[in-house]
């Protein structure tokens, strides 16, 4: 009768204690594992911060729309390179527009060249009418000429005349200046101390 008592409070006390699972495994390894556990079931706690939107750029640059409706097809170009510098080239659209050029240095000083560039291009006008024009570019500027630039008319009779007579005037004061520097030194100086302060603004005083 007390055996059977003391094997009933035994079982008693079993199922009053909590449950816990018993491993065969060393100590140190179930410590291992219960922290890799713990560090697999970590879900840290993330705030989320308030979203604001970028304030778009404004475009400040002007709409531009380009239309085209009809394309112009190259139907020859050909251009030649020369190792002096000089080249040649040309080209021919399909709306009758046709171009060349050349170029090629030139000396016009010591140690000094220049690139001389000569060509032409001609184009049919919204009127009809054939416009070449031909031009050179060197030491002495750009020139250009074409039937189709307008040009100076005939200065009449009497305008030519005046002018003729101012010119004239002016190399008489050349003369005169020179032959009177010749035979006066001294006066000559002054006359030309005296345009020396009128050109700089202290106009003399007769």
């Amino acid at each position: 009768m007390k055996l059977l008592v003391t094997l009933s409070a035994v079982l008693a006390l079993t199922i009053a204690l909590p449950q816990r699972r018993v491993s065969l495994k060393p100590e140190s390894e179930l410590n291992d594992q219960q922290t890799a556990e713990q560090n697999f079931n970590y879900q840290p706690e993330y705030k989320q911060s308030e979203y604001r939107p970028l304030k778009p750029i404004e475009d400040f640059r002007p709409k531009v729309q380009l239309e085209t409706t009809t394309f112009i097809p190259i139907i020859s170009f050909d251009k030649e390179q020369g190792t002096d510098g000089s080249y040649k080239t040309s080209y021919e659209t399909g709306n009758h527009i046709q171009a060349e050029e050349q170029g090629s240095f030139k000396t016009v000083g010591e140690n000094q060249n220049v690139l001389v560039q000569q060509g032409s291009y001609s184009y049919t006008a919204p009127d009809g009418q054939l416009i070449t024009i031909e031009y050179i570019a060197d030491e002495l500027g750009f020139r250009v000429k074409g039937d189709h630039l307008p040009t100076t008319s005939p200065l009449s009779p009497e305008i030519q005349k005046s002018l003729d007579l101012i010119y004239a005037g002016i190399e008489a004061n050349k003369q005169r200046d020179t032959l009177e520097a010749k035979n006066n030194p001294e006066a000559a100086k002054q006359q030309g101390e005296k345009a020396s302060l009128d050109y700089q603004g202290f106009y003399h005083q007769q």
